[in-house]
């Protein structure tokens, strides 16, 4: 099979398409066709060697939709998603036409998404769901500040809130259109006067959860933002990755701080996940993220140059046999 695969750490041009085996099905395991796997921002930064749990020679790629080919007779023929926090790192991963999966992680795919926008689901909406939900664990209302709202990880938990009965604040780079306003109750510009403008709109309380989906160059301004007691949580570090606040400030408000990695969900943990995320989806309560483009294989090292470089949405690739 074809298959993008990492030999040595680097730059997106180091990465190699190549013709490798094909996995196998056993009795713990099964064999998918992949129909589409999303490039993610961490296949790119797993690719230069920023993950140091990474083992080479490694096929890159967390999420996947496609289906059973092989493997336990229940679930053959069956279309599928999934995602996991091994698959590019410590197992191959989907940038290759078949994916070996074990067969605790098998889900079946949402009827109402067909397989590019299944695949776009995973990581954003994993990682949604572990720092809103299980973590900060926002109810009903509740005011959630959400910094990098207009990104996969942003619109998620916005979607997420919203269904929590949470009012929902968006911080952008700059002004919405009205169609993109729509995911907010209000919204306010990622500025230095951010905390003011998040106090000015919760009648100077404060958030009851900021989830932070910038993090590093926003922390600061995220615990400013929080109301006493609420939560902040950080799945990010984008240009700092060591940040300083004022401890005295920081325990009077009896805050509570989270940290979310979806790396830390395995394949069997995401797909009981996947599940429960299912029935929002065929109900219409949740959307996909857009898919700015999909790619074959055959480009599939140009488009992550694309992603490494932050010029394009969300890029999908679809195995040019499918």
């Amino acid at each position: 099979m074809k298959a993008l695969r990492i030999l040595h750490f680097g730059t997106p041009e180091q990465l190699l398409l190549d013709e490798v085996d094909m996995p196998r099905a056993d009795s713990e395991h099964a064999v998918i066709k992949v129909c589409a796997a999303p490039i993610n921002p961490s296949d790119v930064k797993n690719a230069a060697g920023f993950m140091s749990q990474t083992t080479l020679p490694r096929i890159p790629g967390r999420d996947f939709a496609g289906v059973v080919i092989d493997g336990p007779n229940e679930w053959n023929g069956k279309e599928v998603w999934g995602s996991g926090g091994q698959f590019g790192f410590t197992h191959d991963g989907s940038h290759a036409e078949y994916l070996r999966v074990p067969n605790n992680a098998l889900a079946l795919k949402p009827a109402s998404l067909d397989f590019v926008s299944a695949a776009s689901v995973g990581v954003p909406f994993t990682v949604a769901w572990l720092g809103l939900i299980d973590y900060a664990d926002a109810k009903a209302g509740e005011t959630v500040v959400v910094i990098g709202a207009s990104g996969s990880v942003g619109q998620a938990v916005c979607q997420l809130a919203r269904w929590r009965g949470c009012r929902v604040i968006g911080v952008l780079r700059e002004a919405p259109t009205a169609a993109d306003a729509s995911a907010f109750d209000a919204w306010t510009l990622a500025d230095d006067d951010l905390p003011r403008h998040v106090r000015e709109l919760t009648d100077g309380l404060g958030a009851n959860v900021v989830y932070d989906a910038v993090g590093g160059v926003m922390f600061a301004l995220a615990l400013k933002c929080v109301a006493h007691r609420g939560r902040v949580v950080e799945i990010s570090a984008t240009g700092a990755t060591d940040v300083t606040f004022n401890l005295r400030d920081f325990y009077h408000n009896e805050t509570q701080l989270f940290g979310a990695d979806s790396l830390k969900l395995d394949a069997a943990d995401t797909a009981h996940l996947l599940n429960e995320l299912t029935p929002l989806f065929d109900e219409g309560i949740l959307r996909a993220p857009v898919v700015q483009k999909t790619v074959a294989l055959s480009e599939a090292i140009l488009a992550y140059r694309r992603v490494a470089e932050g010029k394009s949405g969300r890029i999908v690739i679809v195995p040019s046999e499918n």
